[in-house]
């Protein structure tokens, strides 16, 4: 089974790769929605949450495939108090066919980080990445 890197190139560069497609499955490495695509800091938990979604759609459309085709999601979050908030957040970008889920609340690796999503999305299609 060949491995392809899914690359980003107007993001900034990591030490990590945005995603891999392996095979069928589209493994997507946790996004973040620290900022928008303006570059303008996000501080409050919906805004961060509504880009940490976008993010993972740039990733997925980038490998050729969708929000449809997640079949796990992981989300982290760093108050339990937002779990509500995510769930509505969450079925604004997934309102049929839903994932399997799991929801972790934790301590992010920056302080500014409210959450952090990654996801694995499965694709027969083969489409090359764009």
């Amino acid at each position: 089974m060949a491995k392809e890197v899914i690359t980003i190139p107007t993001r900034p560069k990591t030490p990590y790769s945005p995603g891999i497609r392996a095979g069928n499955f589209i493994y997507v490495s946790g996004q973040a929605g620290l900022m928008d695509k303006q570059g303008k800091e996000l501080k409050d938990f919906e805004s961060q949450a509504r880009q940490c979604f976008e993010n993972m759609k740039e990733v997925l459309e980038k490998a050729g495939s969708s929000l449809s085709e997640i079949v796990k999601v992981t989300i982290f979050l760093t108050e339990a108090k937002q779990f509500d908030k995510m769930n509505e957040i969450f079925l604004s970008y997934f309102s049929k066919d839903l994932p399997a889920r799991t929801t972790v609340v934790t301590t992010l690796v920056r302080p500014n980080m409210l959450i952090e999503v990654e996801c694995i999305a499965y694709n027969e299609k083969h489409l090359r990445y764009l």
